[in-house]
């Protein structure tokens, strides 16, 4: 109990800022390309990822880049991978708690409709615990996110994103138990 009520204070403490790359559709172009040739790699790749920042008696640092593909020339169908790095430290306990974390995601979104993505997403994070005799161990705690978003364009390849996704598979050292994982930022194209 007392891992995960730390680890749920860690997420909520680092209020994360969600910078997720939005890539448009195609626009049209004064030549059209000729039937049968496909989208360049580059107009189908994008990239982005989650910031989280929060200092002061409670320290939480979140780094979770991302890279994405469209799998299709209607750019509705996505598939991503991305790593993440948490660094924790709760300075309200005698010694200090202080715990790094690191850890990957593979995702998948289909776009409903222009504004509106569904997402789901599997990830694994390595967690460090403390045993009661002091001592500590790390291990692996798996998440499936499911849920969706919502992307309000900004102009060119730049959007102000919102997700929320909550974790179907609730293994016992899952910080987000519940509770579903909330998520708003700016996108930036690149």
């Amino acid at each position: 109990m007392y891992r995960t009520v730390i680890m749920l204070t860690s997420f909520l403490a680092a209020a994360p800022l969600a910078a997720q790359d939005y890539a448009p559709p195609p626009t049209r172009s004064a030549a059209p390309r000729p039937s049968g040739e496909a989208t360049p790699f580059k107009d189908r790749v994008y990239f982005g990822g989650n910031l989280g920042l929060s200092f002061g008696t409670i320290t939480s640092i979140q780094i979770e880049p991302l890279a994405g593909y469209f799998l299709d020339e209607q750019r509705k169908f996505s598939v991503g991978t991305g790593i993440s790095y948490w660094y924790y430290r709760d300075d309200r306990f005698v010694p200090t708690y202080e715990s790094n974390s690191y850890g990957y995601r593979l995702f998948s979104r289909y776009r409903i409709l222009p504004p509106l993505y569904a997402h789901v997403e599997f990830s694994q994070q390595n967690f460090e615990f403390y045993r009661f005799d002091g001592s500590t161990y790390r291990d692996w705690v798996p998440f499936l996110l499911v849920g969706g978003g919502y992307i309000a364009r900004m102009g060119g390849r730049s959007a102000i994103t919102a997700q929320i996704l909550w974790d179907v598979l609730q293994d016992v050292n899952s910080p987000y138990g519940s509770q579903p994982f909330f998520s708003v930022g700016i996108g930036v194209g690149f």
